[in-house]
């Protein structure tokens, strides 16, 4: 049934139309490229809005604080695909999934645009990461339907996706973090990322009947009306009890930032550990799927560990272009919010050449886990390099900034290694019932990276600077070596998928 379905939505969707690939990658391209413009845009600024003086208009956090946060709030927008996967699965299926969740993130921005308390500042997040959880994973799984499993396009498919991304997240930083971070304008810019998210959802709306045909309507593992029952009760009694406990524990002393950040750190590991588990152990998954699954478990880890690397570019770099780096630079005054731009305008530029490279070897191309040990010895070569200019200059003298240039531009040859890679071979590896939810697994790996992030980002400082760097650094190189060595195996438990 499920693999009819599948048939039945390829065949919808005109095949031709976008730069030889099927029209409605045109509507997911531009409806990502709008989310992420948002998001990025409100996130090139948000850690300097947490710590900056009230003076300067910002909330006054403690910095090591403020890292924290940017870490816990990053791993919860990827915690929650779990709930956007599921409810598109089980309940109203990825289009509407998509659209629900854009409008959780508009009304997120908008609430961040609004000079207010600590309080208005925390309502914003809950409703960005729901609304990301909602729309992130089932955005990408809607790619994966639009192409059959054997399309030979589906690889440079993810990549040329991949690229609109990355076109929203390198403008982004650019106005909004120019805007933002002008006289401190914070509110202006947060404003500004609203408004994106709403092009985002006109195009989303006008383009989708046209260009998905049945893309994303379909539900793939629909509950039945007992299930439905069952599901809404515990939801509401979940809420209830939830709400509970954070009334009780916070005057009580027992839920602190600390606690809360321990807490993130276990579900970040605990929650993909039991989602392997079920869909391992489900009837509705076969046999073939399960071999699959086995092989997905050490692309993940490898996955957890790349995103460790990668998303400090939003917390401890960020602090390290604000504080260490040269922002006067040939005469340049140099907004530290420009370096978030570094990494979505190399993978622009060089996305394109990955993927007419993969076309271009076809089937001589380089497993899955071959390209996934390479994407993690980028990621520790760019740390490894960032250490450098504190062994030559100190801990205390200011950075020239071709050193932050360099850094980023080499984890994204990993990046662009592993990221769109890894979107592909999920939608490939997951088990045709869980196909959503296994897409809400493989953002799950970042989730878990950040809440690892937000225990180690306090262990950095000026003086601890290259200890820091080096040892994330090697950890990730050794793991890569690993992963090639046992690439062959992984690829055996992949039963056909390449």
């Amino acid at each position: 049934m499920l693999d009819r379905n599948r048939q039945k939505i390829v065949e919808s969707v005109p095949q031709k139309g976008f730069f030889g690939h099927p029209k409605g990658l045109f509507t997911l391209f531009f409806t990502e490229f709008w989310e992420r413009f948002s998001y990025y845009g409100m996130r090139a600024i948000l850690v300097y809005y947490m710590y900056y003086k009230v003076s300067e208009g910002g909330l006054g956090l403690d910095e090591s604080t403020a890292l924290a946060i940017m870490s816990i709030y990053g791993s919860l927008v990827y915690m929650s695909g779990i709930i956007g996967g599921w409810l598109a699965d089980r309940i109203f299926g990825t289009s509407k999934a998509i659209f629900y969740g854009g409008v959780l993130i508009m009304f997120g921005h908008i609430i961040l645009s609004i000079p207010g308390s600590i309080g208005m500042f925390y309502i914003s997040m809950v409703l960005i990461v729901l609304g990301t959880g909602l729309l992130k994973p089932n955005v990408s799984s809607v790619v994966g339907e639009i192409y059959s499993p054997d399309d030979l396009r589906r690889d440079a498919g993810f990549s040329i996706f991949y690229m609109g991304i990355n076109l929203g997240s390198f403008l982004a930083p650019l106005i909004v973090g120019t805007i933002g971070m002008k006289q401190n304008n914070f509110h202006l810019g947060f404003l500004i990322a609203a408004i994106g998210m709403f092009i985002g959802l006109l195009v989303f709306i006008l383009t989708k009947k046209n260009n998905l045909g049945l893309a994303g309507t379909i539900i793939a593992n629909p509950l039945s009306s007992s299930e439905k029952k069952k599901v809404y009760t515990y939801i509401t009694l979940g809420v209830v009890v939830l709400a509970v406990l954070i009334a009780v524990s916070i005057p009580l002393g027992y839920l602190t930032f600390d606690t809360f950040i321990a807490l993130v750190g276990i579900l970040g590991i605990l929650i993909p550990t039991l989602y392997f588990v079920v869909m391992y152990r489900s009837p509705k998954t076969k046999a073939v799927e399960r071999s699959r699954l086995l092989a997905y478990i050490p692309l993940f880890i490898s996955s957890v560990m790349f995103w460790a690397i990668q998303e400090q570019g939003s917390t401890i770099l960020a602090n390290y272009a604000d504080k260490r780096t040269q922002l006067n630079f040939a005469g340049i005054e140099l907004s530290p919010a420009w370096f978030q731009s570094l990494n979505p305008l190399f993978i622009i530029i060089l996305a394109p050449v990955f993927a007419w490279i993969w076309v271009k070897l076809g089937v001589r191309q380089p497993s899955v886990p071959t390209k996934f040990s390479l994407g993690l010895l980028f990621a520790g070569l760019s740390f490894l390099v960032i250490l450098l200019p504190a062994y030559f200059g100190g801990s205390h003298s200011l950075v020239n900034p071709l050193w932050l240039v360099l850094s980023y531009f080499i984890i994204v040859l990993g990046e662009l290694c592993l990221s769109p890679v890894g979107l592909s071979v999920t939608t490939k590896l997951a088990p045709a019932a869980f196909s959503a939810q296994t897409m809400s697994l493989w953002f799950l790996s970042n989730a878990a990276a950040q809440a690892i992030n937000a225990q180690i980002v306090k262990f950095y400082s000026p003086a601890t600077e290259m200890l820091y760097f080096g040892v994330i650094g090697g950890v990730a190189i050794v793991l890569s070596v690993v992963l090639f060595m046992v690439s062959g195996r992984i690829q055996g438990y992949m039963k056909g998928v390449r």
